[in-house]
C-alpha cells in the first residue's frame, strides 16, 4: 500500500526502525505518561494535536539536517 513496507524485525532492532522507536518513546515520555484520558476520543485528539502542532512543526531531527518534518 503506497509503496510502504512494514517492519518485520523484533523490537529493539536499531538497524531497522530506530526513527519510529525514537518517535514513540518521545511521544510516551512527553505526552502520554503525563496525562489521564477520560475517553479514547480524547486521547486520539490530544495525540493528534501533539504530533501536528508540536512534533511536526518544532521538533528537530538529527537524521535530516536538524529540520522539523514540516521544514523538510
Amino acid at each position: 500500500m503506497n509503496g510502504l513496507e512494514g517492519s518485520m524485525s523484533r523490537r529493539g532492532n536499531c538497524l531497522d526502525n530506530s526513527v519510529a522507536e525514537s518517535f514513540f518513546q518521545l511521544l510516551k515520555r512527553e505526552r502520554i505518561k503525563r496525562r489521564v484520558y477520560k475517553t479514547r476520543a480524547e486521547a486520539k485528539q490530544d495525540i493528534f494535536n501533539y504530533i501536528e502542532m508540536f512534533y511536526n512543526s518544532k521538533h528537530l531531527h538529527s537524521n535530516n539536517q536538524q529540520l522539523s518534518p514540516a521544514e523538510e
